[in-house]
Parts: structure tokens; C-alpha cells; sequence
């Protein structure tokens, strides 16, 4: 249970004949199986399935399926373990089934398979005998992945939801198969320069209105968009264009539908039975419980599986902060405190420590990235010295700051600035990625574009002064699908992106900045080195409330790559001979202007650089004196 991963053939142990041994049971039971998805669930044999679920507390069990037309039922055999297993003649790839659970009680209820590799479209509640044969041709991307993503890389995601992001809403608003996506999908994201693709939890569940949040086939990838080797094809074409692949993930918490894992066995088996502890009142679900050792087991090899077996490149860890707090949006009386008397989930913590060493331990060269809204410490710190172990942690302080901020008309700014300049105060405390993600985009919240205060005009200037903000900070990039058009309108997973805004005037233009800013990234060592270094962001102009101006230095820790200074002007006035103190004499070379007429700006800016002048200023003994364009950012580098 310890197989590292490969390459090419790292499915072979889903093609192989598998069944549960003493072995797989033991190391279930001890809640150290990473691997289940090779020995557990359906795994297809020559002239028949070997089949293994979890319910210790069943009567009986047994699998009804397609493979006998649903007539009879084929029993499985129990074992001390809690597992029951069996064989069943007959039953191959393609076949639909359940199991048919009697409970102690003697009642009888219909499962999907928890470990099932795939299953039937929604509102089906089937599992399917899944062919998971594949050979791969991303050989290239994985001998490399794990420097696209390291903490000195820049790392720019773009976050999709695959049913609306291209729909085919004149065939029926049928929703596209995996492999469909992949080549439109890489087109648009290369050619906007982001480096991987983060995509909404693509997990089976039953309803599409909770985006993949509500998971009930926490091994199969939902039959909306196709079958496993379709998600396999996606997988493989955005590896050999160039794109990395991101999974949103979700262990905190489960559906109560009655074909899922809630009381699977008749008991409460997954979840907690005192509902202060297995109720989750935000999303009427179930939470898991991480005391329990096969459960972990389970979470842990539902994790490895998109590793192990879909080639994915990193997991986006779902709410976080509701799994470490016992008192997550509880009152008093509303939950119970650990051993100790706190409100720290004591069981979740090891579950999370667990997970995190699995993952790289195994896969070393891909991310796990927590949200997580509080101030949890050392989220994204090592096992070993007392943190969970994650790679990443989202920044969901920057982004409500810098949103709050960017609301305020600028006339009122300059009794909000210490809104930006708080980051710096906790920047280097973890590994960060600054999400501006779906969240904040439904609800009610409206469009990232319309939240901005002003005109039209000043609307897409303030639109890109935040994304100038997002790219300039210390930080791995992350921005939902629809952002870059600068929509109007709100996400609905109910239509899809409005795409006559590509090319649309003032929406080009944001398009074009975006564009432009992540290739700066990219291109800068400066830019991207320092995202996860204390050297990272050297402040230039932090103090200069009257008149909303910003300015700091990205540097590169390394030493080898230029500095990069960013200014940033708040308000629609112009801001004319502006000094600011740099730290190498010369000419100082404008490499990107956010009010460049090309990005629907006044054309404002210093005429491709600037010289520096034998002034001191800000702790410098050299200096340069500006336009800061109004609601504008410009990025400054020393001529090579």
C-alpha cells in the first residue's frame, strides 16, 4: 500500500484483478490505507467483479445490478473487519449496480458504492463498473510539474465551473464532456497567461445546484461531463499544452440523500450521531468523523485517487476553517468541546496532518491548498514542527481588504488605506494564494465589475487597478472564470459565460491587462520569486493617505532577477510629478501601464521610462519622479 506513483502506467493497479486481502482490511481498519480506489469498490475481473464496502453494522449486503437485468440479488460475505466482499459472475465494465444494504433493524435501503469509480447521470443514482485503462502522454509535463508549482514559481489559476463555463446551450444546453473542454479550455487560459486551471469539485452529486460542494461519489468524477477515461483525456491534453490541473476537494462535510454515505449501514458510520458534532447547520450536511480510523482511510484515499489515478496536480481543500472549529457557526450549546474544553477539533487536525503527509509523501511534486478564513497558524507549514502541512493557504484577508477598499468611492480612500497596507503585517506567515473566486461573485454580491464604484469609465479603470493589486502582491494569482470579460452580471451556473464580451469595448481592455500583467508575472523573476519570502515586497510609499497613493518594490530573493517597483493611484486625479526613492540609479524602463489607451485608458503615463535623478527620497539616495495615472497602476523596472 505504499506504490509510488507513475507516469504512465500508474493505472495499472485499477487494470489489474483486485480484490481486498487481510491486508487491505488491516490497514483500513488502522486508518492508514491510502489506496482503496485499487482494492476496494468494483474492480472489474475477467468473467466477473470482485466487489468490497465498508458496513460493519449491516445484517447483509448484497449487489443488484444491470448485469441480471436488477432481478436478483448476488450476496456478499462479511468479515471482522466490517468489510463485505464477493465476486459476482457476470458483472463487467459498464454495468450499473447498488448495493442492498439490511440493516440490524431488518429495514432495507439502496446504495451507491462509496469507493465506486464512476456512476449514471443525475438524477440516476447508480454506480457503474468503470473501464479505467489509459495510456498517458503527458510523460513531459509530469517529469517537470512540480517546479510549475513550487513556491518560488509563478503560479497564476484560473478557477472554472465546467458546466457553465462553456455549455452548449444551443444542443439542448447539454452539458460538454470532459475532453471537449480540454483544447478551448487551454486556448483561452494560454492565451491569458495562467498557468493551471482550478476546476469547481467535478466529484458525482446529485444536485448540479451545489457546484460539486454536495459529494456523494467522492471517487468518481460526475457522469454529467462524461466517463473517467473522458476526464483522463482532459487531464492529459491540458498537460501536454502546458496547463496544470487543480481539483477543488471536499472532506468537511457530505449530503444526507439516502443513496449516499449517511447511515450507510443502517447507523451513523461516516458522520457523527450527536448532531452538535455530525449536523452541519450552514449546509444542511453531514460532517465526518475523524476519530474514526476507516474514515480517514476513506478521505485519505479519495485525495490519492485524483493523484494516483487522473494525474491531477494539486487539491484545493474546501472549507477549511468549518473542519478545526467545533463551534463553527454554532452557538453556545450548539456544540461540544474536546477533551480539553477548547473549541479546536482535535480529530480533524491529525486527520489534515494526515492527509498532507500522505499526499506528499507520495506525490511530492504537486500542492494542496487549504481555505481557510481565519487565522488558523501555520496552515501551510511542516507536520514536523507543529503545522498542518499544507502548501498553500488561501489569503482571504487580502481579498476582502482589497474588495472593502476598491467599494469605497475615492473621494472616501483615504480613510480606508491602512485596508491595503494590513497585508504586509501577516504576508510572510504562510504560503499564500490571493483567490478572487466564485464566492464572491454570487449571492447576491454581484460581478467583480460591478461592485466597483464610478462610471463606466472608472468601473473597468478600478477593475484594473484591483488586478494590477492581485498581481503585484506577494502570492500565487487565482481568479474565477467570467473575470476576465469583466461581466456584469453575477455568476449562474445556470447559463454560461457571456462571451460576447471578449472583444467588446472597455471589457477587451481588462481582458487585454489581465493578460498582459500575468505575463509580467511570469516574466519578471522579481515578480514571482519573493511570493512566499519575508524579502519579497519592499514598501516604497505606504503613508500617503491624502492622496491614495501605494508604491513597493517586488524583489527577487535570489538576487539574480531586477527589482520591480509598483505604484498605484486610487483616485480618478492625475497624480503629476510624483517622486518616489529607488534603489539602483539609471533609467527606469515603464513595463506595463494600466491606463494605456490599449486597455481602454487616458493614455497617461511617462513615455516608456523615466531617468533617475541624485535626489534622496524614501530611504533611497536616488529617485524618479512620475505620473501616477488616475485610477492606475504602473510597474517600473531598471533598465538591463
Amino acid at each position: 500500500m505504499t506504490e509510488h506513483h507513475n507516469s504512465k502506467h500508474d493505472a495499472s493497479g485499477d487494470r489489474a484483478p483486485a480484490q481486498a486481502d487481510e491486508v487491505d482490511r488491516y490497514l483500513f481498519n488502522e486508518g492508514t490505507h491510502r489506496y482503496l480506489h485499487r482494492r476496494f469498490g468494483a474492480q472489474p475481473t475477467d468473467g466477473g467483479t470482485n466487489f468490497a464496502v465498508w458496513a460493519p453494522n449491516a445484517h447483509h449486503v448484497a449487489v443488484v445490478g444491470s448485469f441480471d437485468g436488477w432481478e436478483h440479488e448476488r450476496s456478499l460475505v462479511g468479515s471482522e473487519s466490517g468489510v463485505w466482499s464477493g465476486w459476482v459472475d457476470g458483472a463487467g465494465i459498464g454495468d450499473s449496480y447498488l448495493y442492498r444494504v439490511t440493516t440490524s433493524t431488518g429495514s432495507v435501503v439502496e446504495k451507491s458504492d462509496p469507493v465506486g469509480a464512476a456512476t449514471e447521470e443525475p438524477p440516476s443514482i447508480s454506480s457503474v463498473i468503470a473501464d479505467l485503462s489509459y495510456e498517458w502522454g503527458d510523460d513531459d509535463w509530469m517529469a517537470s510539474r512540480g517546479d510549475r508549482i513550487a513556491l518560488d514559481a509563478p503560479v497564476s489559476i484560473y478557477e472554472v465551473h465546467l458546466g457553465s463555463w462553456g455549455r452548449h446551450v444551443t444542443d439542448g444546453k447539454r452539458f460538454p464532456r470532459y475532453d471537449e473542454l480540454a483544447d478551448p479550455i487551454a486556448d483561452h487560459v494560454l492565451a491569458h497567461g495562467f498557468t493551471h486551471v482550478e476546476f469547481l469539485p467535478i466529484m458525482e452529486h446529485p444536485f448540479y445546484g451545489s457546484w460539486g460542494y454536495q459529494t456523494t461519489g467522492f471517487f468518481a468524477p460526475s457522469a454529467r461531463y462524461g466517463s473517467p477515461q473522458d476526464l483522463m483525456r482532459m487531464v492529459d491534453r491540458l498537460h501536454q499544452r502546458g496547463v496544470g490541473v487543480i481539483l477543488d476537494w471536499v472532506p468537511s462535510h457530505f449530503p444526507t440523500d439516502s443513496h449516499g454515505l449517511y447511515e450507510f449501514d443502517g447507523t451513523h458510520l461516516f458522520e457523527h450521531a450527536d448532531p452538535r458534532q455530525g449536523y452541519h447547520p450552514d449546509w444542511n450536511s453531514a460532517i465526518f468523523n475523524y476519530s474514526r480510523n476507516e474514515v480517514r482511510s476513506f478521505l485519505v484515499s479519495s485525495a490519492m485517487c485524483w493523484l494516483d489515478r487522473y494525474h491531477v496536480d494539486g487539491l484545493r481543500v474546501d472549507a477549511v476553517a468549518s473542519m478545526l472549529y467545533l463551534d463553527y457557526s454554532r452557538n453556545e450549546g450548539e456544540w461540544i468541546p474536546n477533551e480539553y474544553g477548547g473549541r479546536e477539533n482535535l480529530d480533524a487536525i491529525v486527520f489534515l496532518r494526515q492527509l498532507n503527509e500522505a499526499v506528499y509523501g507520495e506525490f511530492p511534486d504537486v500542492a494542496t491548498m487549504a481555505e481557510e478564513s481565519t487565522s488558523w497558524p501555520m496552515v501551510s507549514r511542516p507536520t514536523y514542527i507543529g503545522g498542518l502541512g499544507f502548501g498553500f493557504k488561501w489569503d482571504m484577508g487580502w481579498m476582502h481588504d482589497t474588495l472593502a477598499y476598491l467599494q469605497h468611492d475615492p473621494v472616501h480612500r483615504r480613510w480606508h488605506h491602512g485596508e491595503i497596507t494590513f497585508r504586509s503585517v501577516y504576508a510572510a506567515s504562510e504560503h499564500f494564494v490571493l483567490p478572487l473566486s466564485h464566492d464572491e461573485v454570487v449571492h447576491g454580491k454581484g460581478s467583480l465589475l460591478g461592485k466597483m464604484p464610478g462610471d463606466e469609465w472608472q468601473q473597468f479603470a478600478n477593475l484594473r487597478l484591483l488586478y494590477a493589486m492581485q498581481w503585484a502582491q506577494p502570492g500565487k494569482k487565482l481568479l474565477f472564470m467570467g473575470a476576465e470579460l469583466a461581466t456584469r452580471l453575477e455568476w449562474n451556473h445556470e447559463s454560461t459565460l457571456d462571451w460576447s464580451l471578449h472583444d467588446a469595448d472597455g471589457h477587451r481592455g481588462v481582458r487585454t491587462w489581465l493578460a498582459d500583467v500575468n505575463r509580467l508575472y511570469a516574466a519578471e523573476p522579481a515578480m514571482h520569486r519573493g511570493d512566499s519570502d519575508p524579502g519579497g515586497l519592499q514598501w516604497v510609499e505606504g503613508a500617503d493617505a491624502d492622496q491614495s497613493v501605494y508604491a513597493w518594490l517586488r524583489k527577487d530573493p535570489t538576487g539574480e532577477g531586477r527589482p520591480v517597483l509598483a505604484v498605484f493611484n486610487a483616485t480618478p486625479t492625475p497624480r503629476h510629478n510624483y517622486r518616489l526613492g529607488v534603489p539602483l540609479p539609471g533609467r527606469w524602463t515603464e513595463l506595463a501601464n494600466s491606463d494605456a489607451a490599449a486597455y481602454g485608458g487616458s493614455g497617461l503615463g511617462n513615455y516608456g521610462g523615466v531617468e533617475t535623478v541624485p535626489v534622496d527620497s524614501h530611504g533611497f539616495h536616488q529617485s524618479i519622479v512620475l505620473t501616477v495615472p488616475p485610477l492606475g497602476a504602473v510597474f517600473l523596472a531598471p533598465e538591463d
